[in-house]
């Protein structure tokens, strides 16, 4: 009895001496934030524990862009000219909205080998329904984009529902796809895209008044500038730690000044010819495309599929309308950008989406940061690895290079992102933030 009445009066003691275990905790600081408040040294200070962590993001592709524009424009001068610039974003259009569907299946850890069959399918359903037989234009575009959602639906539902390998799947619609392709097209081995077709005006239009380019740019500036503060005020109303003002204003800054000089080489130097089309339709998919990843539960689940399907299973989460959605989602986008192709082609064929699209659309999206290991990357990553692929071809085309140097170039460049990849993920795994 003597131990029961002991015990009370040791929670009052504590009580009494301010150490009761029930008060309210300190709400937590996260000290990678606190470093910013400290000017250029805690941004530094931020920058070399990421990078000792293992968390490189997209500097490694900076920098090569960097050193790309360096070396060709130091060995040819029209490299950074407006016409260059133009190709390079209208070239890039195609197999970055492809790459773009891409992104999401390698977030989710698995890997879509039928993507350029895809795009030979939409393309030639487009062509057979608009060109041969007389359908209004748009309706057969958007026929062809529907075709391409079923049928990235369908290897979706094999791989989720039945169990069949997302590689084996693919494959198999790698394969039959291209037969699908061959069959459209018939006797003739391509079908031209007609001067002024919805198809044609995807690669081919150009807006020609300077406001465009300019106006683009300022509203891709200004969209960031609110994305950041919205994050802000997210952040304050949860009592989280929010990047300060000064940081805002550089990091627009630094957008605006890219966005700028981008839009001054399209419209200003001598044979410019303006905005293209192309690249506003790939920005377009990419902006939408981001705000499904970063702000819809849709996005958040396939990032926790791809960390570990069974915890996100266990979660709660329908794995198998995720993994089915995301492959018809890689389907259609496939189906889109197979009308790109066409376009800068000149028309449908029975071998478009063959040859290397497959490998580009693949490896723009892992030369940009999609980690091939699941449950990491950014929609971005297709724009910046077809920019780098596409730069790479554009100054070695300029400099004369035959198509064998390319592709060894680009495969080096490919195996250098798997490799840092693979050594960001080790880094990080031994400083504990895997």
């Amino acid at each position: 009895m003597s131990d029961l009445t002991k015990t009370p009066r040791r929670r009052g003691a504590h009580a009494q001496n301010g150490t009761d275990q029930s008060a309210a905790p300190v709400p937590a600081v996260d000290p990678r934030l606190l470093v910013r408040e400290q000017g250029l040294k805690g941004y530094w200070t931020e920058f070399t524990r990421k990078v000792r962590g293992g968390e490189l993001g997209s500097l490694p592709v900076f920098i090569g862009l960097i050193v790309i524009a360096v070396v060709f424009q130091s060995q040819n001068a029209n490299f950074l000219s407006a016409s260059s610039v133009a190709n390079i974003a209208v070239y890039s259009s195609g197999l970055g909205i492809m790459a773009v569907g891409i992104v999401f299946v390698l977030i989710l850890g698995e890997i879509d080998l039928s993507v350029g069959s895809i795009a030979g399918v939409g393309a030639a359903v487009w062509a057979v329904l608009s060109v041969t037989n007389g359908l209004n234009d748009w309706l057969a575009v958007l026929i062809s984009v529907v075709v391409g959602l079923s049928l990235g639906l369908l290897h979706g539902f094999f791989f989720a529902k039945v169990g069949v390998p997302a590689f084996v799947v693919t494959l198999a619609g790698f394969l039959g796809w291209s037969g699908l392709q061959i069959w459209l097209m018939g006797k003739e081995g391509s079908i031209n895209t007609p001067t002024g077709s919805v198809v044609e005006s995807l690669t081919g239009y150009y807006f020609e008044d300077k406001a465009a380019a300019y106006g683009l740019a300022v509203a891709a500036v200004l969209l960031y500038a609110a994305s950041l503060l919205l994050d802000v005020k997210r952040r304050r109303a949860a009592g989280l730690a929010a990047r300060p003002t000064s940081e805002i204003l550089l990091r627009t800054g630094v957008v605006a000044v890219l966005c700028l000089a981008v839009a001054y080489v399209l419209n200003e130097p001598a044979g410019a010819r303006g905005l293209p089309l192309a690249l506003v339709l790939f920005l377009a998919v990419l902006l939408v495309a981001d705000f499904v990843a970063r702000r819809t539960t849709f996005g958040r689940q396939v990032f926790a599929v791809g960390g570990s399907a069974e915890a996100a299973r266990r979660a709660g989460i329908n794995v198998d309308r995720i993994r089915i959605t995301v492959f018809g989602l890689s389907g259609l986008l496939a189906a889109f950008g197979g009308l790109f192709v066409a376009s800068l082609s000149g028309g449908a064929t029975k071998s478009l989406g063959g040859g290397n699209t497959l490998m580009l659309v693949i490896a723009a999206a892992v030369i940009g940061g999609t980690s091939l290991f699941g449950g990491r990357g950014k929609v971005w990553s297709a724009l910046l690895g077809m920019i780098v692929i596409q730069s790479i071809q554009q100054g070695l085309n300029m400099l004369g290079m035959a198509s064998e140097i390319q592709y060894m170039i680009t495969g080096a460049v490919l195996l250098a992102a798997v490799v840092i990849d693979s050594i960001s993920r080790r880094t990080q795994k031994d400083a504990g933030r895997a």
